[in-house]
């Protein structure tokens, strides 16, 4: 898959960005201005076919106009085993959806999406249920600041 490079992407309108995993994936959304980054509720990991559906409802619902998926890398920047399958979603995204899909490191995202429900004093119960989609926020701001950089 070839990866877009992002002055190549749509200079405008609102970016999904998911969180892979095997059980739960996160989502999350940004806004018209490319501001601001917001969790929306997790999809469950029950097939390709489901997980293709629910991606496409959401970019439909909130018009969107490009998909980033975040890329597992080890902390010192190498390859994971989730790699792998976070890099044939997005070659099968970017096959089965209309819009742009690009890949973002995600290095401890899950440890700063933890950190910042517990700042919202979050119970433990309910961070397990909403650390995913925290996670793909976290991504989508670190893809929001890279693009508003220009880097």
């Amino acid at each position: 898959m070839k990866i877009p490079d992002i002055t190549d992407l749509p200079s405008s309108g609102r970016i999904v960005a998911i969180d892979p995993g095997t059980k739960r994936v996160g989502v999350a959304i940004s806004d018209e201005l490319r501001v601001v980054a917001t969790p929306l509720p997790a999809v469950e990991m029950t097939s390709w076919k489901k997980l293709l559906a629910d991606v496409g409802s959401v970019i439909a619902k909130f018009d969107a106009v490009l998909l980033v998926v975040g890329l597992p890398l080890n902390t010192d920047g190498t390859e994971s085993p989730m790699s792998e399958l976070a890099r044939d979603w997005a070659r099968k995204f970017s096959l089965s959806l209309d819009v742009p899909v690009v890949i973002q490191d995600e290095r401890v995202t899950s440890y700063e999406a933890r950190r910042r429900l517990w700042d919202k004093r979050i119970s433990l119960r309910e961070t397990k249920n909403l650390v995913d989609s925290q996670a793909a926020a976290v991504i989508l701001g670190d893809f929001l600041d890279r693009i508003n950089s220009g880097n």
